[in-house]
């Protein structure tokens, strides 16, 4: 046997073995990679839930098609142009300090993984501002917002800090100071872009119609969403899909000890919102007596908001001082929104903007080469004392690049949002505000009357005064089977025709052939205008209108409006009412 050709057999087989051992390197990381953006993109359907839940029944559709949309304009935008600004290059060492500018539509571009990574990102911090703005945006203005975070504002910051080419990522080189960018997973240039947009557009957008009192009233009026599960459902999607986000930002598993990173930082993000969560919670009990499940699920988020940017060099210990931290920020955030009168639904600048702010912050104190280890070191008298000025020099370049994300998301999105309110394009109508996005935006009802089953068409009586021509059999036999009809007007039919109101509320009453309507203020469709029904009970006092009592039409409706809830547990009878035997009360229904 020749040994020579052996040799060179053994080498070729050695060669194609590393070819091999490198190519499934490859993939086990690129699988790495799509599997936890796969997770991460089902946090779209966590803000989904979480922010329809928070929303009154008749924006739930509104609110659901923005989340859908936010992944299709992100996807487009990103793909376009988003992508090349944030990892594109340059040649020329200036520009690209600030933007790249090649692999436009990805063109050249092979890291598929990558992209599809960073772009789920994106979606990310674009769909945070939706919930801030729910209940009165333009839908106009929501495509525009979302189109121009995801392709230029949101990529130009991550090339800022994530690029090896960009100033944030670079820092200052000087002596023994070298600082770099540190944000591990995005608390900077996903959350505190998002979190600080949203504030800009709910501050410029106004709050929503009935939110703050007038001048001289005493406390904001709390607009409660309509789903408390569908909240919850939500909270707990986006705690699962931040494991993924924090966890997955590694990119890489294959290496000995990433897989432990990883593990970690896991581990430090539910620590993080753990301890935000239970801080949030035992303080609010305190002042108040509730264990509320809502606002503690927001500070949760805000924990594994702030475990973003240093959860993979970050003691497990070290996540609980992050998270109390988070969890007071957020409450003070939250009330502070409240006393200036910024109408934030979803609290998304308490936590996404205070969250990813307190974690840049908190990363430079107590990560493993933070201000707290470095002083304890130099205090034991250890020879690294030099690093003291590095985790100090560390913490001030942190600060001024969060800085540099706040003050360039308002500088671009602050003129937009003026530009579209001049135009008229930032805010629906306020008759669309009250009555509801779904029906007039969409024509589609989240709860659609005709899904209750048979008898609900009944409350068609209540809508239109009866005349000659138009009976309530007549308008009964007419609905068409699919007619949608929200909650909210369903509920305010109800309340009109079963509470307690002066004779000739809303119907004819009996007496002469003049007859007056009154509208009570307590019973008006939309609680946020209790003072306009007031303002016009006086006006409609005097309206006449002309109608023969004696008819069917007539006798059939002051039936209806006689049927109270006192009748009905009385044992009274009425079918057009039999199916709300133990339902809930006037009240319950004025909320839904």
């Amino acid at each position: 046997m020749d040994l020579n050709n052996l040799t060179k057999q053994i080498e070729d087989l050695r060669q194609q073995l590393d070819t091999l051992e490198a190519d499934l390197s490859e993939n086990q990381n690129a699988f790495f990679l799509c599997s936890m953006a796969l997770i991460i993109f089902l946090m779209q359907c966590g803000f989904a839930f979480l922010e329809a839940g928070a929303v009154r029944s008749k924006n739930t559709t509104n609110i659901l098609i923005k989340n859908l949309l936010d992944s299709c304009i992100a996807i487009v935008g990103y793909w376009s142009l988003g992508w090349a600004f944030a990892f594109g290059t340059s040649n020329n060492e200036v520009i690209g300090l600030f933007v790249g500018h090649t692999e436009f539509f990805l063109s050249g571009m092979t890291n598929y993984p990558k992209f599809f990574f960073q772009y789920v990102f994106a979606a990310t911090s674009a769909t945070i501002v939706s919930g801030a703005v729910a209940e009165r945006c333009e839908f106009f203005n929501y495509v525009t917002y979302c189109t121009v975070i995801s392709t230029f504002v949101y990529p130009i910051l991550t090339h800022w800090g994530w690029n090896p080419e960009g100033w944030m990522f670079k820092g200052i080189t000087s002596g023994s100071i070298n600082t770099t960018y540190v944000d591990f997973a995005g608390a900077g240039v996903v959350h505190l872009c998002g979190g600080t947009i949203s504030f800009a557009a709910a501050y410029i957008i106004g709050p929503r119609i009935g939110r703050f009192p007038k001048d001289g009233e005493e406390q904001s009026i709390e607009i409660k969403g309509h789903s408390v599960p569908f909240a919850a459902l939500g909270g707990f999607i986006l705690m699962f899909g931040f494991l993924a986000f924090n966890g997955g930002s590694m990119a890489d598993i294959v290496k000995a000890g990433e897989g432990e990173i990883v593990a970690l930082a896991m581990i430090n993000t539910m620590l993080s919102g753990a301890f935000a969560a239970l801080t949030y919670l035992l303080i609010h009990y305190i002042f108040n007596g509730k264990w509320t499940l809502l606002l503690t699920i927001n500070a949760c988020l805000a924990g594994m908001v702030s475990s973003c940017a240093g959860c993979n060099n970050m003691e497990p210990w070290a996540s609980s001082f992050t998270g109390i931290g988070a969890g007071l920020i957020y409450l003070g955030l939250s009330k502070l929104m409240i006393s200036w009168k910024v109408d934030d639904p979803l609290d998304a600048f308490a936590v996404h903007a205070g969250g990813g702010f307190w974690g840049l912050f908190s990363t430079c104190i107590i990560s493993k080469n933070g201000i707290v280890y470095t002083v304890y070191d130099a205090a034991a008298g250890l020879p690294n004392k030099h690093l003291v000025g590095q985790a100090f020099a560390q913490l001030g370049w942190q600060m001024v690049c969060a800085l540099a994300i706040m003050t360039w998301s308002l500088l671009w999105m602050v003129p937009i949002f003026l530009l579209l309110r001049k135009i008229g394009k930032l805010r629906v109508p306020e008759e669309v505000e009250i009555n509801g996005l779904d029906i007039y935006k969409h024509g589609e009802a989240a709860y659609p009357l005709h899904a209750y089953g048979h008898g609900w068409d009944e409350f068609e009586a209540v809508r239109v005064a009866p005349t000659e021509n138009n009976s309530i059999e007549h308008r009964r036999k007419s609905m068409m089977p699919n007619q949608e009809i929200s909650l909210e007007q369903l509920a305010a039919a109800y309340d009109r025709r079963t509470s307690i109101a002066p004779v000739g509320f809303g119907s004819p009453v009996p007496g002469p052939r003049k007859k007056s309507l009154y509208i009570n203020p307590k019973l008006y469709e939309h609680p946020e205008h209790h003072h306009k029904a007031k303002d016009r009970s006086q006006h409609m006092k005097n309206v006449i209108i002309e109608e023969d009592e004696t008819s069917e039409e007539v006798q059939e409706t002051l039936q209806l409006q006689k049927k109270t809830p006192e009748s009905r547990s009385a044992g009274k009878s009425n079918p057009a009412f039999d199916m709300y035997d133990d339902k809930p009360s006037v009240q319950t229904w004025q909320k839904l």
